[in-house]
């Protein structure tokens, strides 16, 4: 069984093609068209070089930076605006002659991890992308869980936790609201508030190269990140309890996480206790394709 994912993005949309075992058979990228059905025929061509290319037909599943509406059945919230208000998965299913199955990104790089990544074999993964935002997704046995809005796993549009006097009403974030996890936990969160305190770098990489260097000002902004990231997590495993925690993004580098955040999490979470693995993914930026392969789980 030949399984094939497709990443679409603001940019690029990629399709991989992965064996029964998980091994890559075909890849390949394309520039993204900006309007609706430019985008329907890149997916569909790429589609048709790749079971050309491997000599047999397979699943699709598609990873977007929005979700399907369950009310609607129209893609909501994508920043590649224009297949908003359209019915993705039904006009590529029309296209193409059989099911189309479509999930959030980040759900999909949840799914990737837990199928055969870094979390592999467990039951109960978070997956957490921090990057220039701020997404995450959830995967149960392997598949995703979108939830009954289609919403599940938006943790970075929750406030932050616990927050401290000087944090209240700080940031303001793309959605509407204020002090959401996503401007805290970000990459772009951590450069705002190091340069807030008085910081010039421009980079996550560039602060923790000064924190590797003894600099005050970096190490009390990595303190203060960790911190704050072990507060949105704590939230996380008192509801959901997740058998591991899997890192993506540019801040998913940053290798003093993994050493030191496990020490901060228990004082957040209920109890006191806690033992929940946070790693860092294995494929990387490939990690989001795979998991649109692996919407049509294994059986």
């Amino acid at each position: 069984m030949m399984r094939m994912g497709v990443d679409l993005g603001g940019t690029k949309i990629e399709l991989v093609a992965l064996g029964e075992d998980g091994s890559e058979l075909f890849r390949k990228r394309v520039a993204t068209p900006k309007e609706y059905q430019g985008t329907l025929n890149a997916i569909v061509a790429l589609v048709n070089e790749a079971e050309t290319a491997v000599g047999c037909e397979g699943t699709l599943g598609i990873g977007i930076p929005g979700v399907i509406s369950p009310y609607t059945g129209l893609v909501k919230n994508a920043n590649s605006t224009w297949i908003n208000g359209h019915p993705l998965d039904k006009d590529l299913g029309v296209l193409l002659g059989r099911e189309v199955r479509v999930a959030n990104d980040a759900n999909c790089f949840a799914v990737s991890e837990a199928v055969d990544g870094a979390a592999a074999g467990k039951g109960v993964v978070f997956g957490a992308i921090l990057g220039t935002g701020c997404g995450a997704g959830v995967a149960l046995y392997g598949r995703v869980h979108g939830g009954g809005n289609g919403i599940g796993g938006e943790w970075g549009h929750n406030p932050l936790p616990w927050m401290r006097p000087d944090e209240f009403n700080s940031t303001e974030c793309f959605c509407g609201n204020k002090d959401c996890i996503e401007t805290f936990v970000s990459g772009t969160g951590f450069v705002r508030d190091y340069k807030a305190h008085g910081g010039s770098a421009d980079t996550g990489a560039e602060i923790m190269a000064l924190v590797d260097a003894g600099d005050r000002l970096a190490n009390e902004a990595f303190d203060r990140y960790l911190d704050r990231l072990a507060r949105a997590f704590a939230h996380v495993i008192n509801m959901l309890d997740p058998d591991a925690i899997v890192l993506g993004g540019g801040m998913s580098n940053v290798q003093a996480i993994y050493s030191r955040l496990p020490a901060i999490l228990p004082r957040y979470v209920l109890g006191k206790e806690c033992r929940t693995p946070v790693v860092k993914n294995l494929y990387g930026c490939s990690s989001g394709v795979r998991g649109a392969a692996w919407l049509w789980e294994k059986r």
